[in-house]
């Protein structure tokens, strides 16, 4: 995969942005999409074919590291507000106007964040495995807080991304780990000492208290998709149907037999997704 792989191949650069710089990778040419990472991620836990098959739709992936994390100098913290400022100031940064901004896990929050805070600077959301802001339906299972404070191996990948139950999710969790280790100069990974620090104990409820965004997901023109997996240790995928008929724009798919990495067991299908997604017009106020 490697010799054919933009993403793998993709050059590491630096945006300038007030106090620190920012590493990041464009692949592909077209439409940007500027996607925010996960919790202990950096621009190398993008499995490189789901960044591939969305460049192959014709879409400018950017992916980046965080504020002094990875690549990027800056201070550290998992503050959802100051990872979707390192989002913004990276889309000014590299002059980008109207992107489809994306997020995965925290960096989903981040990506609802964005959405709120400049919505002119957005003209489609793509959240993946993330939790909606308020009150949740359903919450997160305490395993996820075992597995994302330790250093972790293949099992542990297993089980925080796939379904460990299931031979099939298992297979594509050693494709998609095979995939990424390709990378000969991968982006330092986050100290998992440092991060445990940051995640806190178990699950809480709410998960994302905001009702700023909330009130914006409920009156924005903006087209949101959901990419979801139905058993998502973080961030349960029914917390997004239990908003069916509150968000006026939101677009649900669901993934069978995987976990909080949906887009890492299908990631051409979920490229796929995103694509006709985007063939949704943004509405306006006057053209809801």
């Amino acid at each position: 995969m490697s010799d054919s792989s933009p993403s793998l191949s993709a050059v590491t650069r630096y945006a300038e942005v007030p106090g620190r710089r920012l590493a990041y990778r464009s692949i592909g040419s077209g439409r940007p999409i500027v996607l925010c990472v996960r919790f202990r991620g950096t621009m190398d836990s993008w499995d490189p074919l789901f960044l591939d098959s969305l460049a192959a739709r014709g879409l400018q992936v950017i992916v980046f590291d965080y504020s002094g994390l990875g690549l990027s100098s800056g201070e550290p913290t998992y503050n959802p507000a100051s990872l979707a400022r390192d989002a913004i100031d990276l889309i000014a940064a590299l002059g980008l106007e109207r992107v489809v901004i994306g997020g995965w896990s925290v960096g989903g929050i981040a990506a609802q964040i964005v959405l709120a805070q400049s919505p002119q600077l957005v003209s489609h959301a793509v959240l993946i495995a993330t939790t909606p802001p308020g009150p949740l339906a359903r919450s997160g299972e305490q395993l996820f807080y075992t597995l994302a404070k330790r250093d972790n191996g293949f099992e542990d990948f297993v089980g925080l991304f796939f379904e460990p139950s299931s031979p099939a999710s298992r297979e594509a969790a050693a494709r998609s780990a095979g995939r990424i280790a390709q990378r000969s100069d991968p982006s330092p990974a986050v100290p998992h000492e440092w991060a445990r620090q940051q995640l806190g104990d178990g699950p809480r409820n709410p998960m994302f208290p905001s009702d700023a965004v909330l009130q914006a997901l409920k009156h924005t023109t903006i087209p949101v998709l959901h990419l979801g997996a139905d058993h998502d240790i973080a961030f349960p995928v029914e917390n997004w149907y239990a908003l069916n008929g509150q968000l006026p724009t939101l677009h649900l798919v669901t993934f069978p037999r995987t976990g909080h990495g949906p887009q890492l067991e299908y990631p051409e299908a979920a490229a796929g997704h995103i694509a006709s997604f985007l063939a949704i017009p943004t509405a306006t106020k006057e053209n809801p």
